[in-house]
C-alpha cells in the first residue's frame, strides 16, 4: 500500500506499506514498483543519504529483503538548484505541457554543456524558460535530456519537465519506438534509392574523436533510407533517413560509409574539391559557401508519457538548406 506524499514545501514523504507477495525481494525493487515517480537508480541514491526508513529505523542498504507488513518511510528533499545557470535565449517551441517541450533546434545550438561550451546551451535555455516547470530530473532542478542532435544539425528534440515523462521517453528510446525522421542533402544520389543501411558503430581506432562503421565491439546501428531528390544533374541528394537506432552521428557514418556523405560535414565528408568539380560551375559557390552540415530532423513521434496518446510532429527545412536547393537544380526522384 502507498499513501500520498506528504511534506510541503520541504521534503515530499511517501509511506509504503508492504505487501506478503513482496516478501523476500529487495527493499529498492518493491519502492520502485510502489513509487513508479522514483527510478531504481534515484531510490538507490535516498537510502545511501539516510532518507529512507523502515519501521522506524533509517535503512543501510538498498539489498535488504522485506517483510509483510513493514512500513518504510521515504523522504524526497525537493530538487536542487540546478548546476548550468538559467540563460534567456530564444526557443523555437512547437508544443509543451507539464510534462516535456518539444523545440525546434536551430544549427549552432550546443544542447548540453560540455567542456568547451560551458554555457548558452538548450539546457540553458529550457532551464530559463521553463523555471518552476521543472519538477526535478534524479533530484535535480534541470530537463532531461533523452536524445541529442549535433551542434550543426536542425530539428526536433524533444525533452522531459518531469521524472515520470524522463524515464517514460528513456524506455520508449531503449524499444526503439520513437519515430526520428531525418532530411540530408548529400554527395552523390544513393543506389539503390531506397534501401536499409545495418552495421556496427563504435569508436574509429584512428581517432577516438570520430566514430566509425567496425566490425567488432560496436552497436548496432539501423538506418532506413530513399532518395526523394537528385540535385545538380546527380551531383547531390535529397535522402530523407529513418533511424531505427540511436547512435552518436548514425546517419553521418552511415551515410559517409556509403559514400554518399552529407554536405558540409567537417568530419565525416571527403573528397570536397574533387566533388564540387562534378557541380555545374554556376553551382559551385552555392554548396562551397555553405556553412554547416545539411542535416534536419524534420520528424519526431512519440508516446506521451502521462496522456498515452501519440504525438507527431514535423518541420520544414531551415531557411539555409531551402536556399541552398532553390539555388540548385533538382528533380523529383523516380
Amino acid at each position: 500500500m502507498t499513501c500520498p506524499p506528504e511534506g510541503g514545501l520541504g521534503a515530499a514523504v511517501h509511506r509504503v506499506v508492504t505487501a506478503a507477495d513482496s516478501a523476500g525481494q529487495r527493499t529498492d525493487r518493491v519502492l520502485a514498483e510502489a513509487l513508479p515517480s522514483l527510478s531504481r537508480a534515484r531510490i538507490q541514491s535516498l537510502i545511501e543519504a539516510g532518507q529512507v526508513e523502515v519501521d522506524g529505523a533509517t535503512l543501510d542498504a538498498a539489498s535488504r529483503r522485506v517483510k509483510p507488513g513493514q512500513v518504510i518511510v521515504v523522504a524526497v528533499p525537493p530538487p536542487r538548484d540546478p548546476v548550468p545557470r538559467a540563460q534567456a535565449i530564444e526557443l523555437e517551441i512547437i508544443f509543451e505541457d507539464a510534462s516535456l517541450i518539444v523545440i525546434n533546434k536551430p544549427a549552432g545550438l550546443v544542447v548540453h554543456p560540455a567542456p568547451g561550451n560551458p554555457d548558452r546551451t538548450l539546457v540553458n535555455a529550457l532551464i530559463h524558460h521553463c523555471g518552476d516547470g521543472l519538477r526535478g530530473i534524479g533530484g535535480v532542478r534541470r530537463p532531461g535530456i533523452v536524445h541529442r542532435l549535433d551542434k550543426n544539425t536542425s530539428g526536433l528534440l524533444v525533452a522531459a519537465k518531469t521524472n515520470e515523462a524522463h524515464q517514460s521517453l528513456v524506455q520508449q528510446f531503449a524499444a526503439h519506438s520513437i519515430e526520428r525522421a531525418y532530411l540530408a542533402i548529400v554527395w552523390g544520389v544513393p543506389a539503390p534509392h531506397r534501401d536499409t543501411i545495418r552495421s556496427e558503430i563504435g569508436r574509429s581506432r584512428h581517432d577516438r574523436k570520430k566514430m566509425a562503421v567496425v566490425t567488432r565491439g560496436g552497436k548496432e546501428a539501423i538506418t532506413h533510407y530513399r532518395v526523394r531528390e537528385v540535385i545538380a544533374g546527380g551531383a547531390l541528394a535529397l535522402v530523407q533517413c529513418m533511424l531505427e537506432t540511436g547512435r552518436t552521428h548514425q546517419i553521418r557514418v552511415h551515410l559517409a560509409s556509403a559514400g554518399y556523405p552529407v554536405v558540409g560535414d567537417p568530419t565525416y565528408g571527403h573528397r570536397r574539391g574533387q566533388r564540387l568539380r562534378a557541380v555545374p560551375e554556376s553551382q559551385r559557390e552555392a554548396i562551397a559557401s555553405f556553412g554547416r552540415q545539411a542535416l534536419h530532423a524534420f520528424r519526431l513521434g512519440f508516446e506521451h508519457p502521462e496522456t498515452h496518446k501519440t504525438l507527431v510532429f514535423e518541420t520544414k527545412l531551415p531557411i539555409e538548406m531551402k536556399i541552398l536547393l532553390n539555388r540548385l537544380d533538382s528533380q523529383q526522384a523516380p
